[in-house]
């Protein structure tokens, strides 16, 4: 099977249902190559559902039941806490400067709805800043939560992706 050939294949693996596939012999070589795609006339979920409104309440009473803003101001000024977490802010703010740019410059602006296709590296560097990000605030916030900090920290993490859902 030639290289050509087995990329086709390949693209219509994932456009045709599993019983329309060609067969990988090749028996029947003659017949036209068409595919069609497979299209759900299923309606959208809504923009507030349980699941984003679960996260957004999570996020909102962890917020309050540890104090987290109190507490990022009178720890803040310990020297572990003020490196990690300054360069967690930095990675932090790297990686959102990235999906804006991706989101309202190349999408919105620009009109460049598949903007990972044409600026394929965009994405793995906001996935790894934003990781990196992560584990930074994890390090800074572990003296103060201990075990619960990657919990808390997700939580928060989880109600905001919530809430900007909903905006978008």
């Amino acid at each position: 099977m030639d290289a050509s050939r087995a990329r086709e294949q390949l693209r219509r693996r994932f456009l045709l249902p599993p019983d329309a596939e060609a067969p990988l012999d090749g028996e029947d070589d003659a017949r036209p190559e068409t595919s069609t795609a497979v299209e759900k006339n299923e309606k959208p979920l809504p923009r507030l559902n349980i699941h984003s409104g679960f996260w957004i309440l999570a996020s909102i009473a962890v917020t309050y039941y540890v104090d987290f803003f109190k507490t990022l101001k009178e720890n803040f000024h310990t020297s572990s806490l003020h490196s990690w977490f300054l360069l967690g802010s930095a990675l932090l703010l790297v990686s959102l400067s990235i999906a804006s740019y991706c989101v309202m410059y190349l999408e919105w602006y620009r009109g460049i709805g598949e903007y990972d296709v044409r600026y394929p590296a965009l994405i793995p560097i906001t996935t790894a800043t934003f990781i990196a990000a992560g584990i930074c605030f994890n390090i800074a916030l572990w003296h103060v939560w201990s075990f619960l900090t990657p919990v808390l920290l997700f939580t928060q993490f989880m109600g905001v992706v919530m809430l900007i859902s909903l905006l978008g």
